[in-house]
């Protein structure tokens, strides 16, 4: 059994922890649905203030949910929808400080308020997007953006 707890005073010092630790977690498994499971079951025991992490897939040009952490959530997505399908469409992270205000936004679970979600991408291919949601308005700034974006770079290296 794995307990990682990380007590960080700031930002980068929490991101880089988490960074490492998930490359210890994860290691050489090479099963997708497995590094999946457990760098959501991380990532949402790490972050303070969210409610929902998790991982859609792209299966054949449609975002599908993959392993998470938080409460059931939609299934499917299309590519260009919602702040998943614009990061998947568009290949760019996606920080939405009021997911209500946000064109088209799908709203899995009405106590989510902001959210950042980040597309996996490896040889120009998309992978898939890790999604982070939180209760609070404008949970995420800029510094949470720069440590997820190594994390979610070796997950599209390890998927």
């Amino acid at each position: 059994m794995y307990d990682f707890k990380i007590a960080a005073a700031d930002k980068p010092t929490l991101y880089r922890d988490l960074a490492q630790m998930l490359e210890a977690l994860i290691g050489d498994e090479t099963d997708s649905v497995a590094n999946m499971a457990n760098a959501a079951g991380l990532i949402w025991e790490s972050l303070p203030d969210v409610n929902w992490v998790g991982f859609y897939r792209n299966v054949d040009g449609e975002l599908v949910l993959g392993p998470f952490q938080g409460r059931p959530a939609c299934i499917r997505i299309a590519f260009g929808s919602g702040v998943c399908g614009a990061a998947a469409e568009t290949r760019q992270v996606q920080r939405v400080e009021d997911v209500h205000a946000f064109p088209g936004h799908i709203a899995c679970d009405s106590a989510s308020n902001s959210e950042i979600v980040l597309p996996l991408i490896r040889d120009g291919e998309v992978l898939g997007v890790l999604d982070i949601d939180s209760p609070l308005h404008a949970r995420f700034d800029g510094e949470d953006e720069a440590g997820l974006r190594p994390i979610a770079e070796f997950l599209s290296r390890v998927l």
